[in-house]
């Protein structure tokens, strides 16, 4: 039997409002999350025992969890995830434009690291970690093709989701030519270029930089790479498809900003 038209808008609209919405897990992301001022929550689940560890948290964020059996817990989580008795349904952060993001506050030139088609969240996740950590003023990746914000990326960011600016654009190389509008100098990490960071940077240590990394295998694509000021590579590290993505974004932002200090 045809489910009536008004069913069918109503599920649709349900289908997208979830889409809207997503849930964080995890102790370190919930409660990151949870005192995130920025972050609208919209339900929290935990187990009495993840309660007690977050007690303060909730308190923070004004929220009333609802109480769940662990071994029947009541977010609609992959059952593979490890949510450690605590999901957090929210809204997905809005960080605003590329200009506010890439030229906040903060010491010394800007850093910024671009993703060129980087799915795996995982590997985002970890990206944003050592982007927080080296003081990168944000990490943009397109729209489709990237890694979303999604409750597996945000626990591999361990917190680094709530502090570090995470902007998905329409067009990347569009981006790439805005940030060179703003002063950036966008460089490339490619295996196979002759130039290192530090070699690109002689002279313009008082320049911001911009970052391009692409997926692990593929790498960067032709329109990405014609976009960039110049193609880098990793300093002794052999070819750049050896390194994991977050592993090269700790060591190109470290080798950048420790040339700008020089």
């Amino acid at each position: 039997m045809k489910k009536p038209k008004w069913v069918v808008q109503k599920e649709q609209a349900k289908r997208v409002a979830a889409a809207e919405t997503v849930w964080l897990f995890g102790l370190h992301a919930v409660r990151d999350a949870l005192m995130n001022p920025r972050r609208e929550k919209l339900r929290l689940v935990v187990t009495r025992n993840a309660l007690d560890k977050l007690a303060d948290a909730v308190a923070t964020a004004d929220i009333e969890p609802e109480m769940s059996e662990p071994r029947n817990f009541a977010a609609p989580l992959d059952p593979q995830s490890v949510h450690q008795g605590a999901a957090l349904e929210v809204k997905p952060l809005n960080w605003g434009s590329v200009q506010d993001a890439c030229l906040s506050a903060g010491e010394g030139a800007p850093r910024v690291i671009l993703l060129d088609r980087v799915t795996d969240p995982h590997n985002v996740g970890a990206v944003l970690r050592s982007a927080e950590v080296f003081g990168a003023q944000a990490v943009i990746a397109v729209s489709r093709n990237s890694a979303p914000e999604t409750g597996a990326l945000a626990k591999t960011a361990s917190g680094a989701l709530e502090r570090q600016p995470y902007l998905r654009v329409r067009n990347l190389a569009d981006t790439m030519v805005e940030l060179q509008n703003m002063g950036f100098i966008v460089l490339g990490l490619d295996g196979e270029a002759e130039d290192t960071i530090e070699s690109a940077l002689v002279d313009r240590k008082d320049r911001p930089v911009a970052l391009v990394m692409g997926a692990e295998g593929p790498g960067l694509r032709e329109k990405t790479k014609e976009t960039c000021d110049q193609l880098v590579k990793i300093d002794f590290a052999g070819g750049f498809g050896s390194l994991n993505v977050s592993n090269a974004a700790a060591v190109a932002l470290y080798a950048s900003l420790e040339h700008s200090k020089g």
